[in-house]
């Protein structure tokens, strides 16, 4: 059987959008309560029943969040211009080397505003 998990996590951070239009409310700093949603698709394994253990997702995505949370994102090497496109793509290129079955990386920065991202294409 083919499956989709998903692991949803959690952080604060602030930030602000340089590159956006003078007056533009998000070019001052301002903070989320982000949550960002790791997706991994697979075969079902016949023996344990599971794609994957949640708490190998949880291992290698744990380490990331925590380098982002509570911090001002902009400060972060590749994160100048912390969108969320940009967010989805920063964590993707550091999340998909541990979870080779990575299929998309969400990103919400409200309750009613997120990003998918499902990798280079």
């Amino acid at each position: 059987m083919e499956a989709e998990l998903v692991k949803t996590f959690r952080f604060e951070a602030a930030h602000s959008l340089p590159s956006v239009p003078d007056g533009h409310k998000c070019r001052r700093l301002h903070g989320h309560g982000y949550r960002v949603d790791v997706h991994v698709k697979g075969r079902s394994d016949a023996k344990t029943g599971w794609v994957m253990d949640f708490g190998e997702i949880k291992k290698v995505v744990e380490p990331i969040l925590d380098e982002l949370d509570h911090r001002c994102l902009n400060e972060i090497p590749g994160l100048a211009n912390s969108t969320s496109e940009t967010l989805c793509v920063y964590l993707w290129d550091r999340i998909a080397p541990g979870l080779g079955n990575l299929s998309a990386i969400t990103v919400w920065e409200s309750n009613t505003s997120r990003c998918i991202y499902r990798g280079k294409e």
